[in-house]
């Protein structure tokens, strides 16, 4: 758990955002990142380079002029196999290069977002009561971006999804200092709930937005609310037969163009986080997380 609580600070830096018209910023991101230009997309990836220390080391494409735009370079992939993975089939592994926020139980329909702040799994989730059954009592972690990280998600288990549930909302930043000052973040960021039958049962991995995120991508669907839907969405989907998507451990499942943060749900006695799951733990994409069935607690 987090060591500190929202210092005076932390209120100073977050609370202007909420003037900002985030929506507008977002469409205005998603079209400068997009430019071809190639002075200009080259002096910006290389200011966004130094400015943020992005290690290029590990991407396949290092030099500016190889990208074709900016949020090609955002989304960039890295050298194959330059992330292993555990032996062992049965282990969770980090989705995602990052940080860890916050993990552990969800209690009486709580999360914990920060020391001090915690959030309903119900808002969360939009209020389905069905998703929230499923995870009732059960275990969270939830993994914040930085801007310097790798911005592709990954599948920590093999997983069928059976439904995505897309809730708009605002796009406050998810930066520490914000999720220790802004209550019910979580549930306030624009965010797709994507529900996967896994070997440890449903999962649900949670794509939130964030402030100067352009847009969400799945492989499934690819851009996720292009429009600016201002509706809840629920999509079902076949769980057999050729339409089913079924993805492996380590799969790409989608990215972000620009920011954010991963929360991943399971149901009660399903999995067991690793000890060293602690807040403001980095993580690599493939590194153990957790282990499932008779391994849990």
């Amino acid at each position: 758990m987090s060591t500190r609580t929202a210092s005076l600070l932390d209120q100073l830096k977050s609370w202007p955002l909420a003037l900002l018209p985030h929506q507008l910023l977002s469409r205005l991101v998603r079209s400068v990142t997009r430019w071809q230009m190639g002075g200009f997309k080259n002096m910006l990836i290389k200011l966004f380079i130094r400015h943020f220390k992005v290690n290029m080391d590990d991407a396949e494409l290092q030099s500016a002029e190889g990208f074709s735009d900016f949020n090609h370079f955002f989304t960039r992939a890295l050298k194959p196999a330059i992330r292993p993975y555990p032996d062992d089939r049965r282990a969770i592994v980090s989705p995602v290069d990052g940080r860890v926020s916050q993990a552990g139980d969800i209690t009486a329909g709580r999360l914990i977002q920060a020391k001090g702040r915690d959030y309903s799994l119900a808002a969360l989730l939009g209020g389905d009561s069905g998703q929230q059954a499923l995870f009732r009592n059960g275990r969270f972690a939830t993994l914040y971006l930085s801007p310097r990280d790798y911005h592709r998600i990954h599948m920590p288990c093999p997983g069928t999804l059976f439904e995505t549930t897309y809730i708009p909302g605002r796009l406050f930043s998810v930066a520490p200092h914000t999720t220790r000052a802004i209550p019910g973040l979580f549930t306030r960021n624009e965010r797709l709930v994507c529900l996967f039958e896994t070997p440890a049962g449903p999962m649900a991995l949670i794509m939130v937005g964030a402030i100067f995120v352009s847009c969400m991508e799945t492989v499934w669907s690819g851009v996720v609310n292009p429009r600016m839907a201002m509706s809840v969405q629920k999509t079902l989907f076949d769980q057999t037969g050729n339409q089913a998507v079924q993805l492996r451990r380590g799969e790409e499942m989608g990215r972000f163009n620009m920011g954010s943060t991963v929360i991943l749900l399971y149901g009660a006695g399903m999995v067991s986080w690793e000890d060293s799951l602690q807040a403001g733990q980095p993580l690599l994409l493939g590194q153990t997380i957790a282990h499932p069935g008779a391994l849990a607690n």
